[in-house]
């Protein structure tokens, strides 16, 4: 699995999940501790989300395939 995109290029705006759920991601934010980098995102029903941002801008499995986890719209 390719988890080296470049994640300095992150774009705030419409993302698509890779199980078909769309987002809009706000930014990037810090962890107040371990300073780790974090995806913040937007679901359809306005609540927020963070994820790792390495995660955010990983690959799922699917089919035996690797896809984006999300992908820009």
């Amino acid at each position: 699995m390719r988890q080296n995109r470049v994640m300095d290029t992150l774009e705030p705006g419409p993302y698509v999940h890779f199980k078909g759920g769309r987002y809009d991601l706000v930014g990037e934010a810090r962890h107040s501790e371990t300073e780790e980098r974090l995806a913040v995102y937007r679901s359809a029903d306005g609540s927020l989300w963070v994820r790792p941002l390495e995660m955010f801008l990983g690959e799922a499995i699917v089919d035996g395939v690797a896809v984006p986890r999300f992908a820009r719209l």
